[in-house]
């Protein structure tokens, strides 16, 4: 499944580039615990593979199921956190998980303002655009701006809903389910969710465009 647009965003991007301060903090945070002995490098080393066992292909297939599961839809809604469990996503170091369904009147998109809270149980990874301080400072303010800048133009009439992600708390937004799709299986379903719809700067992709 792949991740990257079809269109051109130049002031929100993925790419690399020299190391934020908040980076080079972290670092510099890390050795130092290390050499207290308060973890190991190796420690470090299995938590990171455990972050990386973590994809965007877990929160696919946890929005097909919510699409396609009516029990499991409520469930999600009550407590996403437990939905995810039950189908096999490890959400034991994950904060509460809230799920909320985009309509064709309301669009969420999440943000964290502060630093780069993510769901990262069911996401995996934050792209590097999600963490820019470009994005934090300026969806909060004119997210209808940002999100064209994603390609994503939303009528004049749907609200736009800033979720401002923390540490007690991720959000995972659920896309509109494209139409068309009666009788598509989860797994069929799953492979029309991207990572940006689940974070509500996309939309789901249809059929055609799978």
């Amino acid at each position: 499944m792949s991740e990257t647009h079809d269109h051109d965003h130049a002031p929100i991007q993925d790419g690399g580039g020299p190391m934020s301060e908040d980076e080079l903090l972290e670092g510099a945070v890390r050795e130092l615990l290390i050499e207290k002995g308060l973890f190991t490098a190796a420690d470090v080393t299995r938590q990171m593979e455990e972050m990386d066992s973590h994809t965007p292909a877990d929160g696919g297939r946890f929005v097909a199921k919510v699409w396609s599961d009516p029990e499991f839809r409520k469930a999600a809604l009550e407590n996403g956190k437990e939905a995810a469990a039950g189908i096999g996503i490890d959400t034991v170091l994950s904060p509460d998980l809230v799920i909320l369904e985009n309509t064709p009147e309301l669009h969420y998109v999440v943000v964290c303002t502060l630093c780069s809270c993510y769901p990262r149980a069911v996401l995996g990874l934050p792209p590097a655009w999600y963490k820019s301080a470009n994005y934090r400072s300026r969806m909060v303010v004119e997210p209808r701006a940002v999100l064209r800048e994603f390609g994503l133009e939303l009528p004049a009439e749907v609200e736009v809903r800033v979720l401002d992600s923390n540490a007690d708390m991720r959000y995972l937004v659920v896309p509109m389910r494209p139409p068309s799709t009666q009788g598509f299986s989860e797994s069929q379903l799953a492979e029309l969710v991207s990572r940006d719809s689940m974070i509500g700067v996309a939309q789901a992709r249809t059929p055609a465009q799978s």
